[in-house]
């Protein structure tokens, strides 16, 4: 049977999810609509991939294997290093947004390896589409990214994935994905299917069992693998292991297939290797030429994990030691190649990631498995240059707002040491291109989207490092700590609220030390939440008003990552995000 091997890369929110899904119910791979490749809670509650998944599907006598990939560029190494296990790729755009920072991000990857891409325009149904502009655009990506005349002939087809519809042209009636379907079969080339050689194939995915503990997801390149075959891993530093296939399996539909055997140009499941990582070579021959590696980029930001320390501490969690806390980031290396851990301390693990969302995923994923954790402030990692400079990394931004205020985003960008390199209105909306350093970036998705009102997009990626700009202001605000333990009253918080934005509402229990709301003016302040009313029993004309309590800005993780400052944690149960300051008293 022939085999493909297909990944469908696209920035966030593009549709890359609903096409997959779409393409599994035309082929019959699953019956049930409500059955997707986003199964995950933090991606069905956040509507966007976050962890690479494979699945398969059979048409026309052949097997397509696909892999779907996150959009975000926080999640960028997941899509690193599965482009090189597969044969090409489907880039999707949205029709009306066009080309977007990850776009040019996974196409670069994909033109690099040297895969031909096929184009997927989708949302044609949007009003706003303008399918031949984007084209265009799409076309300038390739060229200047250096595609080859071979790539600049891509094919495009036109979809509305939440429909499961595919045209070749505009105009075509189609009622399916069966153009789609048909490009893939004529467009990407079958993997070489070389089942009599000795074996090797790469593993370029981990996965961990409770039961069968790591497994590797591995391209064969060449020969068979059989279950209970004996296999030497090779890596790149030029260490040798030995293991034995305990368990194997294949992807059908959305799940895993138990097999005997599987051959080459197939994607499989391999248990029984504890230390593979990614990028190791699987062989049966110790002599065997090592694979190409997979470098997967590095970590940008780096974070402190230390166990909750606060009055509150125990109330909400059932992890709460050091030891538990240690043994569950251990296990998220398992999985999370992107994320790097220095646990040299004793009293506090040092936390390496590739931006604040790829953090704030973690986080959430061990508040809900019931941990208490306390983190500091995120930091940029900078480099030296072989002259003792020192290095930053830089990103590139794209911001989409009304264009009556694109003034205010220009100016906030600036004020981070942001420079604009492109301008280009269309239809009462501007697309603001700027060159920032990573630093300005943290905490300004927050102030943008209240500047702009909610209108505004912000979207980003890594370009590289450059030299260090010096300092920026990221924060204009003060804090303001309550002095005391004791619940928040209302009649406190009335007087509080003019000074700044409150965190919390009334009745809600604080601490000393603990950060209760901003100040507008820039400076720290003590404040009493828990002081109430002196009553009497004398009346008087106005003073039996009814409070009017601005509704707080509730802490998200998210929001607490932007907001901290440097002298503060961030405290994180299952039931409440607070900050605090890291000295109480």
């Amino acid at each position: 049977m022939e085999i493909r091997n297909i990944a469908i890369v696209a920035h966030v929110d593009h549709g890359k999810t609903a096409i997959t899904d779409a393409l599994m119910r035309q082929t019959g791979a699953t019956t049930n609509e409500s059955v997707s490749m986003d199964s995950n809670v933090l991606e069905k509650e956040r509507g966007i991939t976050i962890y690479a998944k494979n699945a398969s599907m059979f048409y026309k006598g052949t097997k397509i294997n696909i892999v779907d990939t996150p959009g975000h560029a926080d999640f960028g190494s997941e899509v690193e290093r599965v482009l090189r296990s597969i044969d090409s790729v489907i880039l999707v755009v949205d029709a009306q947004e066009g080309p977007m920072p990850q776009t040019r991000f996974v196409l670069k990857k994909s033109l690099d390896i040297g895969l031909q891409p096929l184009v997927v325009l989708n949302k044609i149904d949007n009003p706003a589409s303008r399918p031949a502009e984007v084209i265009e655009e799409v076309l300038e990506l390739f060229m200047d990214l250096g595609a080859s005349d071979d790539q600049l002939n891509f094919h495009t087809i036109y979809t509305i994935g939440k429909d499961g519809i595919a045209k070749k042209n505009l105009d075509d009636d189609s009622r399916d994905m069966i153009p789609l379907l048909d490009s893939i079969l004529e467009n990407v080339p079958p993997a070489l299917a070389k089942k009599d050689e000795v074996l090797l194939m790469q593993s370029f995915n981990l996965d961990y069992d409770n039961y069968l503990g790591r497994l590797a997801i591995a391209r064969i390149y060449e020969g068979t693998v059989k279950e209970k075959d004996k296999l030497f891993v090779k890596r790149i530093d030029g260490t040798i292991q030995k293991g034995v296939v305990t368990k194997l399996f294949i992807f059908e539909g959305f799940t895993r297939k138990e097999v005997k055997q599987a051959e080459a140009g197939d994607i499989v499941v391999v248990a029984g290797f504890p230390d593979v990582y990614i990028g190791d070579t699987l062989t049966t021959d110790e002599s065997a030429n090592l694979l190409p590696h997979i470098a997967v980029d590095e970590p940008t930001i780096s974070l402190g994990f230390m166990v909750n320390d606060s009055p509150f501490s125990g109330q909400d969690g059932k992890f709460v030691t050091n030891s538990q806390l240690k043994e569950r980031l251990k296990k998220e290396l398992e999985v999370n190649v992107g994320l790097k851990i220095d646990f040299s301390k004793t009293d506090e693990y040092t936390v390496f990631g590739r931006g604040e969302m790829h953090i704030a995923i973690l986080l959430e994923n061990m508040r809900r498995e019931g941990y208490e954790i306390q983190i500091s402030q995120p930091y940029v990692i900078l480099k030296e240059d072989e002259n003792g400079k020192t290095l930053e990394p830089f990103e590139e931004l794209i911001v989409d707002v009304p264009e009556s205020l694109s003034g205010v985003v220009i100016e906030k960008v600036g004020k981070r040491k942001g420079i604009m390199t492109k301008i280009k209105t269309h239809n009462a909306h501007s697309r603001l291109t700027f060159e920032i350093p990573t630093r300005g970036l943290l905490g300004l998705r927050s102030e943008v989207m209240v500047d702009t009102r909610g209108e505004g997009i912000m979207a980003s990626r890594v370009i590289g490092f450059r030299p260090h700009v010096g300092d920026i202001k990221r924060r204009e605000v003060g804090s303001m700590t309550s002095m005391v333990d004791g619940k928040a009253l209302g009649y406190s918080l009335y007087n509080l609220q003019d000074r700044g934005v409150l965190y919390i509402g009334s009745n809600v229990k604080v601490y000393e030390g603990m950060v209760i709301g901003n100040v507008s003016k820039g400076v720290n302040m003590a404040v009493n939440p828990t002081k109430g009313k002196q009553l009497t029993n004398m009346r008087a004309s106005g003073s039996d008003d009814a409070l009017n309590l601005t509704p707080p800005m509730k802490l998200t993780l998210e929001r607490g990552l932007e907001i901290m400052a440097d002298d503060e944690l961030l405290e994180i149960t299952p039931k409440a995000v607070r900050l605090r300051k890291k000295i109480l008293k």
